[in-house]
């Protein structure tokens, strides 16, 4: 099966990661219990090969010049961004939407910080990214959580019962789009349903939309401002290079938020924590958001497929066990309900006896109970070695 799909050397190749300070490798002995030794990392969302080498080259330039000081942000990172959204996703924004953050998980703790208060509700749409939880929890607001409904193997939304469990003291409305954990890219009328949801009830809308470069041949991303521009008053769009160029330790992210009004509250509040962006961090998207940059973000796009495929071939062959088809990103989303185990019963043995450490599925919140999620964006020599050891973990269901 591998020889149908790209063995890009730039992705095929395997780069020790262990023993440099990784959190992905160097860290997951204290979550998971599993040694790097002789483990497999697949839980934190970062890729296992370098970043594309016009973002090295510009990296190089910095090192050579020597200088680090104090940086403003500039033209052409700015309109590197607007590059890439154009181009990419058929969005044209203006520079002076372009705010800049400590990565995404910042972003997302700004703008809880910036329109809610302490007690106050934040809504999710279930099972999603965990750290949306986290960062409403360690603010001090609390979750109101909407299951996604189950049509087989794709999540849809139920706005009926959403709806239902609105009380009046939510504030923001935190989405994710591609979704994470599933894969799941939304159509222009599932987004407009969404916005108009949170205009319905008064809610600041968040649209993560930070995997949205990696969508699969057959799907289409949308940007939730071209899906529902009547709504800009109220959107934010939070997204950064940090998964399609591999940079997320480099910290640097950004909100885009079209309305004036809106905009000037997160510039106010930025401006009170004499918050400044990362120098190097600004020219690695500028160098990112390029036609180089582009040809790379394709290529890795194409043997994520091919990774993707081998994965789901091994763990349906598995019975009981059901991996959904992605659509976007490189996170296998795994559904071990067909086994009849406990969670706990198949997390021993992804842990235990195939030596993975895959992220939990109950951290994603309502239904995420029997799911694992393993990040694939790793050389497929690991995904077929990964597929194998979970093969021989359930080979007593074969």
């Amino acid at each position: 099966m591998t020889s149908t799909y790209s063995t890009d050397p730039r992705f095929h190749a395997v780069v020790e990661r262990r023993g440099t300070h990784s959190t992905k490798w160097d860290y997951m002995e204290k979550l998971y219990g599993v040694s790097a030794e002789d483990g497999l990392a697949m839980w934190t969302a970062d890729s296992d090969w370098p970043t594309a080498p016009c973002v090295l080259g510009a990296l190089q330039r910095d090192v050579e010049h020597g200088v680090f000081g104090y940086m403003a942000t500039h033209d052409e990172y700015l309109n590197a961004i607007r590059w890439w959204m154009k181009n990419r996703h058929g969005w044209d924004v203006e520079n002076n939407w372009i705010l800049t953050s400590q990565g995404l998980g910042n972003a997302i703790a700004l703008v809880i910080d910036v329109w809610s208060n302490p007690g106050d509700h934040i809504v999710t749409f279930s099972p999603v990214y965990h750290e949306f939880r986290v960062k409403t929890e360690k603010a001090g607001r609390v979750v109101t959580e909407c299951p996604l409904a189950r049509d087989g193997d794709t999540y849809v939304l139920d706005l009926d019962d959403a709806q239902a469990r609105m009380t009046g003291k939510e504030k923001i409305l935190l989405w994710c789009s591609p979704q994470n954990p599933s894969g799941r890219v939304w159509s222009r009328d599932e987004l407009r349903a969404v916005a108009e949801f949170a205009a319905r009830n008064d809610l600041i809308l968040v649209s993560d939309e930070i995997h949205h470069d990696l969508v699969y041949p057959g799907h289409e991303f949308v940007p939730m401002h071209i899906a529902a521009p009547e709504h800009t008053d109220r959107l934010i769009v939070a997204c950064a290079a940090s998964k399609t160029f591999n940079i997320a330790g480099q910290r640097t992210g950004n909100m885009i938020i079209p309305d004036d009004a809106l905009r000037g509250r997160m510039v106010r509040r930025l401006n009170s924590l004499d918050y400044k962006p990362s120098a190097l961090g600004i020219q690695m998207i500028t160098a990112a958001y390029s036609p180089e940059g582009a040809e790379w973000a394709d290529a890795q796009v194409a043997y994520l497929q091919g990774n993707t495929a081998v994965f789901d071939a091994a763990l349906n062959a598995i019975p009981g066990v059901r991996s959904l088809p992605l659509q976007s990103t490189y996170l296998g989303w795994v559904d071990f309900s067909g086994t009849g185990m406990s969670y706990e019963e198949v997390s021993r043995r992804v842990r235990e006896d195939a030596r993975i450490a895959p992220s939990a599925g109950p951290a994603f919140g309502a239904g995420g109970e029997t799911f694992l999620r393993f990040n694939l964006a790793t050389p497929r020599s690991r995904v077929e070695e990964a597929c194998q050891r979970l093969t021989k973990a359930f080979s007593d269901l074969q």
